[in-house]
């Protein structure tokens, strides 16, 4: 046989092979932040976005807000021209809003892998994951209690996660460590398990120290000092109320140059108006109020306005999500941050269901559609949310983020090239034909249409074969094939190393606490 011969059969066997390995290969590709090409949902008119916004500096003047356990935020206040009587805090019209406007309207958020570097604010969207919930579920062991190797299971599924953008904070509570240390362990498996941007702690402002400190070590003190490397959650305490451990967080991060989310933590109903245009008013005053004091602390730190509001089953008392007037009132609440120039949190893959079910895909949708429509520019809870909260699941995660390809591509809007045009395509086609073989399908056809990678578009017999899996099954099928092709990103082991040590240092400083 010619030499040649051999040479051809060898190179095609070589490249089948490749081609093979390609497709096998792990994949940890991560689309970048959303940039909209869309219009924003605006559901108001100019004159109920006056309405509400005299509405919210009538309510900061002369009903106030409380800063409970906090005498140096009062004095704070105080100084700053408000009138503080006791914890509560009169704040003049028109000073929470100058204060406010010394936020940025945008800002970069590092991660240790430049090329994950998200941009908050303006037309952007960053898809962050659930947080909070105390209990997981998954496919075989069902509801229990989060532990950190739970924790460190979902960082992972963040990581390789192409659709998501940001790994987020505390994805689940790991309650198998110390109340007092959890956030050490949170912390080191979001700088080591992922190269994308993360959270810091809030639950005590020593904690917020220690997050700056083991940034610090990860970028460089001198880096951090100059950017953003965290943005963290301070819920308010609705109604009208910031309390200590919280604002004190908040105080860590400002002086840091670190962004902090300000967001009223609303059930319609119970800790607001059972009204949309009433709850606007309260989460503007809200929002007006923290941001400010941020600015109080440190001018030009960076911010965002946020809203997490939901109703209320009147009959059970339960939280409900995915409702038109949790949608109305973040259209409203963009349209309110905007105004003031700010960046804007809401939105999320929320649901009331139990399981990753029919009524988690109705709701779910429902809420991410609205966050993306209404101009959200942070988006916690886009993956993995179920229960109201209390349970991160497993399954969910990986549906959602998922689904979360699905928000790209209509942010994308619609392209309106040559290519997209497609006129060749309709003259060579003509009546009557088809445009399976013509040569814009041909050239196009990988990357026309979006495509699931956890559902099923297969035949009914070719699915029956399978097993006839329902999506919960696909999803957990999904889960471990992540699990098992997950590579852990490089980090300078020095870093590392120093990790360890300043984690181990601060749990050997004080004993273990669980309440």
């Amino acid at each position: 046989m010619p030499e040649t011969a051999v040479r051809t059969r060898r190179t095609r066997a070589g490249g089948g092979a490749a081609r093979r390995a390609e497709r096998t290969a792990p994949r940890h590709e991560a689309a970048k932040f959303i940039t909209r090409n869309i219009p924003n949902f605006e559901i108001l008119n100019d004159e109920a976005l006056e309405i509400i916004e005299a509405n919210a500096e009538t309510v900061l003047e002369e009903i106030g807000v409380n800063f409970v356990d906090n005498p140096a935020a009062l004095e704070t206040w105080r100084q700053a021209g408000a009138t503080v009587e006791g914890e509560r805090v009169h704040i003049p019209r028109g000073l929470a809003r100058k204060l406010c406007a010394t936020a940025p309207s945008s800002y970069i958020q590092h991660a240790r892998n430049p090329e994950r570097n998200v941009e908050i604010g303006g037309k952007t969207m960053v898809l962050a994951p659930v947080y909070g919930p105390p209990f997981v579920r998954d496919f075989k062991g069902g509801r229990r209690y989060a532990t950190i190797a739970d924790f460190q299971k979902f960082v992972k599924l963040g990581y390789m996660s192409k659709w998501l953008h940001h790994s987020g904070g505390t994805v689940c509570e790991p309650t198998d460590i110390a109340v007092n240390k959890r956030h050490l362990d949170m912390l080191y498996a979001h700088m080591t398990l992922s190269d994308k941007p993360y959270m810091g702690s809030v639950t005590e402002p020593s904690r917020a120290e220690d997050s700056v400190a083991m940034s610090e070590i990860l970028f460089g003190k001198d880096f951090v000092a100059e950017n953003t490397v965290m943005t963290s959650l301070i819920n308010v305490n609705s109604p009208l109320t910031f309390d200590s451990i919280m604002m004190g967080a908040l105080e860590v991060y400002a002086r840091a140059g670190q962004a902090c989310i300000i967001s009223p933590f609303i059930v319609g109903g119970a800790m607001a108006p059972v009204s949309v245009a009433g709850t606007l008013t309260q989460v503007l005053a809200e929002a007006m109020a923290g941001i400010a004091y941020s600015q109080l602390i440190r001018p030009g730190a960076p911010v965002i306005f946020g809203a997490f509001v939901t109703s209320i089953d009147m009959n059970s008392g339960a939280p409900t999500f995915g409702t038109p007037e949790a949608s109305k009132i973040l259209y409203g609440a963009g349209q309110l941050a905007r105004r003031l120039g700010l960046p804007f949190r809401s939105g999320g893959g929320l649901c009331g269901s139990k399981l990753p079910d029919a009524q988690a895909g109705y709701e779910t949708a429902n809420t991410l559609n609205a966050a993306l429509l209404g101009g959200v520019n942070f988006c916690l809870h886009a993956c993995g949310w179920l229960e109201g909260g209390l349970v991160a699941s497993f399954e969910k995660f990986v549906l959602d983020a998922d689904q979360l390809g699905v928000l790209h591509s209509i942010a994308a809007g619609i392209e309106m090239d040559e290519n997209a045009q497609a006129m060749g395509a309709i003259r060579e086609v003509g009546p009557g034909g088809h445009y399976l073989g013509c040569a814009h399908t041909q050239a196009n056809f990988k990357s026309a249409f979006w495509r699931s990678g956890v559902l099923d578009y297969k035949p009914f017999e070719q699915w029956d074969e399978e097993g006839g899996r329902d999506s919960m099954q696909l999803a957990h099928a999904k889960v471990e094939r992540m699990l098992s092709d997950y590579v852990q990103p490089a980090l300078d082991p020095a870093i590392d190393e120093a990790l360890k040590a300043f984690v181990q240092a601060r749990k050997d400083s004080a004993p273990d606490a669980f309440g």
